[in-house]
């Protein structure tokens, strides 16, 4: 089989690269492109010139192996929904109708202190499938695939997995320390992690936090605190591990810039850390420790 022609940025083609614009196709590199909730964008269609691009000389780069085409393909953001989806009608199934999932596999998936504390510990990740109700799923999924296609495009699969799961986890941790004696399920804390993935990729592209995804933690948060009977602890812990393991993620090069290629050392330990950071909170918490 032969390997596909490497593209090379419109801008600097001397550059190749893995990225190209969701408006119009067009192929750019890391230092021309914008990251935003609606896909990566070329300058033009950014609203104006990249500062970024403009400051740094152009050079011969390799595309990081790895990274996913942003041809608009998000595979991994796809099958999460579907199986999502898939619990949330076995659960409605199994209860109430669709308005009020319960049942078997609902009980044995929900995250609750007490529970975990008699050794259900897989409540910490299986929560993160469930849903109370539709306008529940239907929000959490409408943002999972707004936020999460162009994350994954960016980060590629195998780091966006880890992305959605240990953000998942930080969040069941993040909840249990607000409310242990509480039941708690959702997306919504591996979903603010693909937020926290979003802020820094935003950041490392433009140089600046407040931009889009500064924009969508701010409102989201106002929401987690204002409005009664939401895990503002799982949306918070969640946020958290996701910008740490996306700074994990980040192969630094010289003068402070990132670049995304395989999953490499640094990766993975940023992973395993935060995901036994949040086991360790979790048992120190349900443990009645802290």
């Amino acid at each position: 089989m032969s390997s596909p022609e490497p593209r090379t940025c419109y801008r600097h083609p001397d550059r190749e690269t893995g990225l190209s614009c969701s408006e119009c196709g067009r192929p750019v590199c890391a230092d021309c492109a914008t990251f935003a909730a609606v896909g990566i964008r070329c300058p033009e269609h950014a609203g104006g010139r990249n500062p970024v691009a403009s400051r740094i000389r152009p050079r011969p780069v390799r595309r990081a192996p790895g990274v996913a085409l942003a041809s608009g393909s998000a595979p991994v953001t796809r099958i999460l929904i579907a199986i999502n989806v898939a619990v949330y009608l076995l659960t409605a199934a199994q209860g109430g109708g669709l308005n009020a999932p319960g049942g078997a596999l609902f009980d044995k998936m929900i995250l609750y202190g007490p529970w975990v504390a008699q050794g259900g510990w897989w409540r910490l990740v299986s929560a993160m499938f469930l849903h109370a109700n539709i306008l529940h799923i239907g929000f959490n999924m409408l943002a999972l695939y707004v936020i999460g296609t162009p994350v994954e495009q960016y980060l590629g699969r195998v780091r966006y997995v880890g992305l959605y799961l240990v953000s998942g986890l930080a969040g069941s941790a993040g909840g249990l320390l607000q409310a242990p004696d509480t039941p708690i399920l959702g997306a919504s804390g591996a979903i603010f992690g693909i937020l926290g993935a979003m802020l820094i990729l935003e950041w490392q592209l433009t140089g600046r936090l407040a931009g889009n995804a500064m924009t969508w933690i701010v409102i989201n948060l106002a929401i987690s605190f204002t409005i009664p009977n939401i895990s503002w602890g799982g949306h918070v812990g969640g946020l958290i591990g996701g910008i740490l393991v996306t700074l994990a993620y980040a192969g630094w090069r010289e003068h402070g810039r990132a670049a995304y290629g395989h999953l490499g050392l640094g990766g993975v330990l940023g992973l395993v850390l935060v995901a036994a950071g949040s086991i360790a909170i979790a048992y120190w918490q349900v443990r009645g420790y802290a």
